[in-house]
């Protein structure tokens, strides 16, 4: 038997229940074409059409209907397993699969795992810090954390801390080169951006319900946070930092913000969320892990200058 085909199976049963691939992916909190390939990857390994696909709606043919009935009796039985087994659950173990984007990972998350695997011995992490959008079900995902002020209906989850980013500069460059007193007189400085999109240049700023855009000029980009912080700190120019990176050396007076009376506004902010798949039944794990960030975050955002 190939054990791995099971969690397509229980998808599988998902996309018939609901009617429509879409449908299934907005209560799994996956995509449409992750709940295809699982049928798919069915289909190719029992050698029968499942579905028979039309631009409306799904039919069951009639291999597909013998795996339904069957895969409905599995889940029954997972679930009969799970209630068997709850005692057990109120013991945190097992391996816990993150998905973080990387700045948010490096500089925010990968800070407080070593106190997490103190308290809980028996459970194992790992950390995946990409900055693509990683199906929780495709990619095995247990949690996620994603920058966004919309997260996907079809996820259980809850906001951490609202992600904000500001300019900053050395006190040694602003000594040589000025400091700026409106968004304008960056026109006059290096600036050092994000640098994937044409836009990252374009710094927008708002106060007191005035709102200013302008066009900055540099030498360096980079789309890493620490390398532009690294930048920043060698006195290459003003950058433009989430607060997360830039909160260590601000504390310690190695950089301070540039233009603090007007919010910069960045395409990048936005609420921190932490998303899972929506389900009955959660392991210890995850409400150890879920716990855990809800009690840490809020320190995390006391750092902010403002």
């Amino acid at each position: 038997m190939n054990t791995t085909l099971l969690p397509d199976l229980a998808t599988f049963v998902l996309i018939v229940d609901q009617g429509s691939f879409s449908a299934a992916a907005r209560i799994s909190g996956a995509t449409p074409s992750a709940m295809s390939r699982c049928v798919s990857r069915l289909e190719q390994a029992l050698g029968n059409k499942l579905l028979h696909r039309t631009t409306r709606k799904l039919r069951l043919s009639e291999s597909g209907r013998s795996v339904y009935e069957h895969a409905q009796m599995m889940l029954e039985a997972a679930k009969q397993a799970m209630n068997a087994g709850s005692s057990v659950q109120d013991c945190a173990q097992g391996t816990l699969t993150i998905s973080v984007p990387k700045a948010v990972g490096r500089f925010v998350i990968h800070p407080l795992m070593g106190e997490f695997l103190t308290r809980y011995p028996q459970v194992d992490i790992r950390l995946r810090l990409e900055d693509r959008y990683m199906d929780l079900i495709d990619d095995g995902v247990d949690l996620a954390l994603r920058i966004t002020n919309s997260p996907s209906p079809g996820l259980h989850g809850k906001p951490l801390i609202p992600i904000k980013h500001l300019i900053c500069a050395t006190p040694a460059y602003l000594h040589q080169h000025g400091i700026p007193e409106k968004p304008e007189d960056l026109r006059e400085h290096s600036c050092i951006s994000l640098g994937e999109t044409p836009t990252d240049s374009r710094w927008k700023f708002r106060k007191r319900g005035k709102s200013e855009t302008i066009q900055t000029h540099g030498r360096y980009a980079a789309n890493h946070t620490g390398v532009r912080l690294d930048a920043v700190l060698n006195h290459l120019g003003i950058g433009s930092l989430p607060l997360f990176t830039a909160s260590a050396a601000l504390a310690r007076g190695e950089i301070v913000q540039v233009l603090p009376d007007w919010e910069f506004i960045s395409d990048y902010s936005g609420q921190l969320w932490l998303l899972w798949s929506s389900g009955k039944h959660m392991p210890a794990r995850m409400r150890a892990m879920i716990d855990y960030l809800s009690e840490k975050m809020p320190l995390v955002s006391l750092t902010a200058p403002y």
